[in-house]
């Protein structure tokens, strides 16, 4: 069910994300996610974009836990996808606090990838937006080359992520917001870093590499 989120001050909501963000953000990024929140207040009305919460849960619980993945993202991430980006957790937040990665956002359910879009143009984030289903084959129009890939809700099987793998780079990360267990993948993907979620024993960022031959 749609529900109303409250409206908050940009003043107020900086504060918020300057608490909540690993490192430091740009004005430009601030925007773009003050920009986010809008729309996400606006479109929910609507559209049933997220569960109900208070603002106060809503910039911890989405925006924070998106943020939390800067300390695994390198700085020479270029090109990124988003995986059933829905409202835009973690792909648009990571376009915004990192102004140089393009990110393709994946998305099946049509109304979420309206909203994907509008936001974007809105924010003026490099960012494609794709309606499709990622499955085997693996759809048409995500990227060939691809240096991070983050997933914070969609649950795919280990044939899948070994598709996937096969496109990252050298230095390639998957980002997974994963529990206490390690999801099943591939054994050519290996675990090279966590981030715990704040509020959560269990709950956490892993970060997965391809693994090397001979190592």
């Amino acid at each position: 069910m749609a529900f109303d989120i409250p409206s908050i001050p940009r003043a107020e909501f900086a504060a918020a994300i300057e608490r909540l963000s690993p490192e430091p953000l740009g004005e430009r990024a601030v925007d773009a996610l003050f920009v986010h929140y809008e729309e996400l207040a606006r479109w929910n009305r609507r559209t049933n974009l997220i569960g109900p919460g208070t603002a106060g849960e809503i910039l911890e619980r989405h925006f924070g836990e998106s943020l939390a993945a800067l300390p695994l993202l390198s700085a020479k991430a270029r090109t990124g996808l988003d995986l059933g980006s829905g409202a835009g957790f973690p792909g648009l937040v990571l376009a915004a606090a990192r102004p140089g990665l393009e990110m393709t956002l994946a998305e099946a359910r049509e109304r979420k990838w309206a909203f994907l879009l509008a936001v974007a143009r809105r924010a003026s984030l490099p960012c494609r937006c794709l309606n499709v289903r990622v499955e085997l084959p693996l759809p048409a129009g995500l990227p060939e080359s691809i240096d991070v890939v983050t997933s914070r809700a969609l649950r795919l099987d280990s044939e899948t992520w070994g598709a996937l793998a096969n496109r990252l780079g050298a230095e390639g990360r998957i980002l997974l917001w994963a529990g206490e267990t390690d999801p099943d993948l591939p054994p050519d993907l290996v675990p090279c870093g966590s981030v715990k979620l704040a509020g959560s024993e269990r709950r956490r960022i892993l970060a997965l590499r391809r693994a090397v031959p001979g190592v």
